[in-house]
């Protein structure tokens, strides 16, 4: 058996799988915790992964390895390949403003649109390389190579491995070494995926010259003699559940994301739709929300009952939660991009002030967030799969139907990201045009009769005025 291991490498943790690399059967995993924050130096995730290895049996037997990592965060390293800084997150929107800065210097949102297929938000390194360069020169002026969270640990991993050093103290390859995929690089803001090529002119106006910035390799391209390329967490994903053209994935972790597999770049000027590539050679057209997950953690907190009882209680209460909604901004939003906003509930009355009712009103209102998410790819899908922690909660399965307004398919519960490296693992051992084809676990059709007005409450107050 040839064995195969996938990291992801998420805000909140790291997780290792180990699968056979012919038929992605899983043969051992292992876990560790990440830092809370938006800013985390990276040594907490080399920590984590050696510890996640550990408890995953090693990776002596393993033939080759593959490092999924959230995407956007900005990893800056000095000439002797030292981070400058703590690594700031894609969910630190200190950079808003610099978003909105760039934005316009470039002539609008159209302008960026054309230029690498998104509108910068404050997710995205380009902003937070930008609110560097203006709140901590010093630290500006020593950033000799910027890269991204997967970037790091690949780099970091490669270094370690050609040593036989996978420790603590592993010495770290020259900053030249440094690579990335094409659907990661896709999230900086300064790659382009409509021509494959960095836009240094860009990063240029947001930080004031052009730091090293990591090779982007092709999807099958070897970064090592045991590392694959890696990507995004999103393109991971898409991978790790054997995502289609024609299938649209709702992600429900710690944002919430919609995506499609799709065979040509998009461009939107509206900047809902990220215009991202994917890890295969293809493109992923993708909305992401800041608030996903958490918002039903947020309900078991103020209920003061556990995320279970929170579903119980949410399918009790009638469809609508007689007109009481939940506007689910609670960490500010990235779509729409709303970085100071707050939560609201509306229409709360005596009849409305009642568990069943709040705990309906967050499960509703986490689902039209990302209805709209969903809508705003402007597909129309052969499936819809509903991935990630969230969607284990069976209040969202079983309403999703009814909000989306069509079925949904449910995949066996996963790791979806660390499949997906291991996935592509396998396919830098097997040098196929496409992935390796793995059996897919059970999955689960939930449909429902649609709500429309559910989305037409919720449409009623998050309506801009």
């Amino acid at each position: 058996m040839t064995l195969v291991a996938g990291v992801d490498s998420s805000t909140q943790s790291c997780k290792v799988v180990v699968r056979d690399a012919e038929t992605g059967a899983l043969v051992r995993q292992g876990r560790a915790a990440h830092p809370e924050g938006t800013s985390v130096h990276p040594r907490h995730w080399w920590t984590a992964f050696l510890e996640a290895v550990r408890q995953a049996g090693g990776l002596d037997d393993v033939a080759a390895i593959s490092v999924a990592g959230q995407q956007h965060g900005m990893v800056c390293l000095d000439a002797s390949g030292e981070v400058v800084r703590d690594a700031l997150l894609w969910n630190d929107t200190r950079s808003a403003q610099s978003a909105t800065d760039l934005v316009a210097e470039l002539g609008g949102p159209q302008a960026w649109a054309d230029a690498v297929g998104s509108v910068p938000v404050a997710s995205f390194t380009v902003t937070k390389l930008r609110w560097l360069a203006e709140h901590e020169p010093d630290n500006a002026r020593r950033t000799a190579a910027v890269c991204l969270p997967h970037d790091w640990l690949t780099w970091r991993l490669a270094g370690a491995l050609e040593s036989g050093t996978l420790t603590e103290d592993a010495p770290a390859p020259p900053l030249e070494r440094l690579t990335t995929d094409r659907g990661d690089a896709s999230g900086t803001g300064y790659w382009s995926p409509i021509t494959g090529e960095y836009r240094t002119d860009l990063l240029k106006a947001a930080f004031g010259r052009v730091p090293h910035l990591p090779m982007v390799l092709g999807p099958r391209a070897e970064a090592a003699s045991r590392v694959a390329p890696g990507t995004g967490d999103n393109m991971a994903a898409a991978l790790g559940v054997g995502a289609r053209p024609g299938d649209v994935i709702v992600s429900i972790g710690t944002s919430g994301t919609a995506f499609a597999v799709a065979d040509g770049p998009s461009r939107d000027p509206s900047g809902a739709v990220a215009g991202f590539a994917d890890a295969t050679g293809r493109f992923l057209p993708l909305v992401c929300t800041l608030n996903a997950a958490r918002v039903l953690d947020a309900a078991a907190s103020m209920l003061g009952v556990g995320l279970d009882e929170v579903s119980e209680l949410a399918l009790r209460a009638p469809a609508g939660a007689d007109g009481l909604v939940l506007v689910p901004y609670l960490e500010g939003e990235r779509t729409p991009n709303l970085p100071g906003a707050t939560g609201t509930l509306h229409g709360l009355t005596l009849k409305t002030s009642a568990p069943a009712h709040l705990a309906r009103a967050a499960v509703e209102g986490l689902l039209c967030h990302l209805a709209d998410a969903l809508d705003a790819l402007g597909q129309q899908p052969e499936r819809v799969l509903l991935i990630g922690g969230g969607a284990r909660a069976k209040a969202v399965r079983e309403l999703a139907p009814s909000v989306f307004g069509r079925p949904v398919i449910v995949p066996e519960p996963g790791e979806y990201v660390a499949d997906g490296a291991a996935r592509q693992a396998a396919w830098l051992l097997g040098g196929q045009a496409e992935p390796p084809e793995w059996e897919q676990g059970g999955t689960e059709r939930f449909e429902g009769r649609p709500e429309p007005a559910v989305r037409e409450r919720y449409a009623s107050v998050t309506a801009p005025r």
